[in-house]
């Protein structure tokens, strides 16, 4: 097997689902990045300059932790470092899903809390998500804001940017972005409407205790 070909099966599943999140409409062409940790000295992640809705597994590239590129015929994502530092400093995360969905990110440029707490599902699988200050995107400075931030919350709202999701695996990752992003949905109709009935308190502490 040459290097080209490691790791075949991990990087068609990340292919996949950038094909399902472009395909859901959770990003567009050229947006988000995904990346996958295959163990303590290795990760893939999606590159930059490719078509995310026709991505396939031999485009997505494969790093060090230490951030040597090891495909180098296919250019790092600008995100490549942001991955990185949440992957050193929380080792529990095993998958980053970072993209763009409309409605979430909305609430990233208001600056505005996303309700979680509107229906059971979305507490369960989203907790309380973390707004991050703003920062360059592809920078050491939104890396670290990132990597600080995701000890608080698995779920990033990246100011004037889009979403970042973590998990203990792509599946996980990828439910938490999709959840958000209907959570978004439902936080405008409910303050449209103002009808909206979040959870009470001990329905909140309660789905808490057994999800998070």
């Amino acid at each position: 097997m040459t290097k080209q070909e490691a790791y075949g099966k991990e990087r068609r599943e990340v292919a996949l689902f950038m094909r399902r999140l472009y395909r859901q409409g959770l990003t567009t062409t050229s947006g988000g990045n995904i990346s996958l940790r295959i163990n303590k000295e290795r990760i893939i992640i999606t590159p930059s300059a490719t078509d995310k809705g026709r991505m396939r597994w031999y485009e997505v590239g494969i790093m060090t932790m230490n951030g040597e590129n090891l495909t180098p015929e296919l250019k790092p994502s600008i995100e490549s470092e942001m991955h990185l530092s949440i992957y050193r400093t929380k080792n529990e995360i095993s998958a980053i899903v970072h993209a763009h969905p409309l409605f979430a990110s909305a609430f990233t440029a208001m600056n505005s809390r996303i309700n979680t707490s509107l229906t059971a599902e979305a507490r369960a699988i989203c907790g309380e998500p973390i707004l991050v200050p703003y920062a360059l995107m592809g920078t050491a400075e939104l890396a670290k804001l990132a990597s600080d931030s995701i000890l608080v919350s698995d779920i990033l709202l990246l100011e004037n940017h889009g979403i970042l999701a973590a998990g203990a695996s792509l599946l996980q990752a990828f439910d938490r972005l999709e959840v958000l992003e209907n959570a978004a949905k439902m936080t405008l109709i409910a303050e449209i409407t103002g009808k909206g009935k979040p959870l009470g308190k001990a329905r909140i502490k309660e789905l808490d205790r057994l999800f998070r």
